[in-house]
């Protein structure tokens, strides 16, 4: 396959006039949101930290490792507030740019908000990078922000070892239109908004076994803007929702489960992938974020025998910038799909259901 990288042009890659540059991957130990810590890790840290004090506007905290904090300032209006980065997923500046800023976004629409302003967060080894590769990734940023019709009105930035971009995000929502995550009912159906497969694909791209097309369709998902999320909110038959990044679609899923205390079923069958992960990940091409989220959470999943080889490693896959993932009444999916679509996302599917029953996914 061709190397993407080697493709680059000078006007889209700064860093194709500065040879000596380095791969923003080779700068960092993981990218994306497979730097996340794991599940497992994050979990017995949160245990160890000194319980909150109540606070009764507090509508959404740390209980059910929602995707931002939400508090109420009044009757009408909750302010949402987030904040997600990562190191490099790809070596083009601006395109890492791009996906640090969606996948930051992700949290307030996730929550069935609507973002307002965003804060930059940003870490960069300065005797490293020049200056305009650094100048792309925040340009990316910026570019996202105005696509999704909010200002980055400034931020944080230091000198540090490794590339490190992303955004402290707000957005608003009515209270009673919050979408948490653990609102899951039994007889839910569930809805992914976004195909799978980033952690593979980025592997290959890793690897220099990921073509132009390949490359084309990881970028053209991860700066996907999840918007869906503020017209869903709206719909009294969407229950919960999420979105799907570095814990996998199991770990997701399973956040479902724990929060509502139900079953979660998925069929495999069923689920999007992106063009080639399949083949990229039975060839062996597959993150080391995976494996630690088996690891983490993965005595609470059931694999049907008769799945393929490889589908724990693509159901524990990391997404960056992934889709959402929606509990909806069965009598909501027509409107839920319509909203889906509406908005672009033309593999928007149907995945599984939730169920009475011990808080586990099972797929089959």
């Amino acid at each position: 396959m061709t190397d993407h990288v080697a493709l680059n042009s000078a006007a889209s890659d700064p860093a194709a006039s500065h040879p000596a540059v380095p791969r923003l991957t080779s700068l960092s130990h993981g990218g994306g949101c497979g730097c996340k810590i794991a599940p497992g890790v994050l979990s017995d840290l949160l245990k160890r930290s000194v319980p909150l004090p109540v606070f009764p506007d507090l509508l959404v905290g740390t209980e059910t490792a929602d995707d931002a904090a939400v508090y109420r300032l009044n009757d009408e209006q909750a302010i949402i507030a987030t904040t997600d980065f990562f190191m490099p997923i790809v070596d083009d500046p601006y395109d890492f740019g791009r996906i640090a800023a969606t996948n930051a976004l992700s949290d307030v629409y996730a929550m069935g908000g609507k973002p307002i302003l965003a804060l930059a967060l940003v870490g960069m080894p300065i005797n490293v990078l020049p200056h305009d590769v650094i100048a792309a990734i925040l340009r990316g940023g910026e570019d996202v922000c105005k696509e999704a019709g909010i200002p980055v009105a400034g931020g944080h930035s230091i000198d540090s070892v490794e590339p490190i971009y992303g955004l402290a995000a707000l957005g608003v929502v009515h209270p009673q239109r919050i979408k948490r995550n653990a609102d899951a009912r039994a007889g839910d159906v569930l809805v992914l908004g976004k195909p799978l497969g980033v952690g593979v694909l980025s592997a290959a791209l890793k690897k220099n076994q990921l073509d132009d097309a390949g490359y084309a369709a990881m970028i053209a998902n991860t700066t996907k803007l999840n918007r869906p999320g503020t017209d869903l909110a709206a719909l009294p038959g969407v229950h919960a929702l999420t979105d799907v990044t570095g814990f996998g679609l199991l770990g997701h899923t399973l956040e479902l489960a724990r929060g509502a205390g139900l079953s979660a079923h998925l069929r495999y069958a069923d689920l999007p992938w992106l063009a080639g992960v399949e083949t990229f990940a039975a060839a062996g091409v597959i993150t080391g974020a995976s494996g630690r989220n088996w690891a983490s959470y993965g005595e609470s999943i059931s694999l049907d025998a008769g799945l393929p080889a490889i589908a724990q490693a693509l159901l524990t896959d990391p997404q960056t910038s992934g889709g959402l993932l929606v509990s909806c009444a069965p009598d909501s999916v027509d409107d839920v799909l319509a909203i889906f679509r509406a908005d672009g996302f033309d593999r928007a599917v149907v995945i599984g259901e939730m169920r009475d029953g011990a808080p586990r996914v099972e797929v089959a």
